[in-house]
């Protein structure tokens, strides 16, 4: 079981991390826009050297942005959870700790699927026709690097709950 935890915990750290790393940074997606590499965010875009807010307010950015702060919201909230599971204190009869982390990862994986899926359905649909020279960036590869860790850490601790099931059930009381 313990091994099973640790192992969800590892893929937890590593996901989270890439979660935040992929949301603060500029690298979504770059191109060539008048003969100068450009590269864009979720929050900036980049002409060159010079970096500017996005200020407009678009609803897949606003989206995007949304799933991804939830995502590691929830990656964050599974850590704390994932942590708690080691710990040998009682627990409530109805809810397991490791039940409940595997849960919580998830629900990131499905919130960090939600804001890829919308960015990428919004970037080839339409930026894609605008930009003729443009691809996916490093930031956007590691939100969906963070797809599998997340997703896998929720494997690990479900496992780690079935185990303790399966143990808790066959010890006589």
């Amino acid at each position: 079981m313990y091994s099973f935890m640790g192992g969800g915990l590892f893929c937890a750290w590593v996901g989270t991390i890439l979660l935040v790393v992929a949301t603060a940074t500029d690298h979504w997606m770059q191109y060539r826009l008048s003969g100068t590499f450009a590269h864009q965010g979720l929050w900036r875009y980049c002409l060159g050297s010079k970096c500017y807010v996005q200020t407009e307010s678009i609803a897949y950015w606003n989206a995007t942005r949304a799933f991804m702060i939830l995502s590691a919201v929830c990656a964050t909230s599974g850590i704390i959870i994932g942590i708690m599971a080691f710990a040998q204190q009682p627990t409530f009869s109805r809810i397991s700790r490791p039940f409940s982390a595997g849960i919580v990862f998830f629900a990131s994986t499905l919130f960090v699927l939600l804001a890829l899926g919308i960015y990428t359905g919004v970037t080839v649909s339409f930026l894609g026709r605008r930009f003729g020279d443009w691809r996916f960036s490093w930031s956007y590869i590691l939100g969906w690097v963070a797809v599998l860790m997340t997703f896998f850490a929720g494997i690990f601790y479900m496992c780690a709950y079935r185990m303790h099931e399966c143990r808790r059930l066959s010890t006589p009381h």
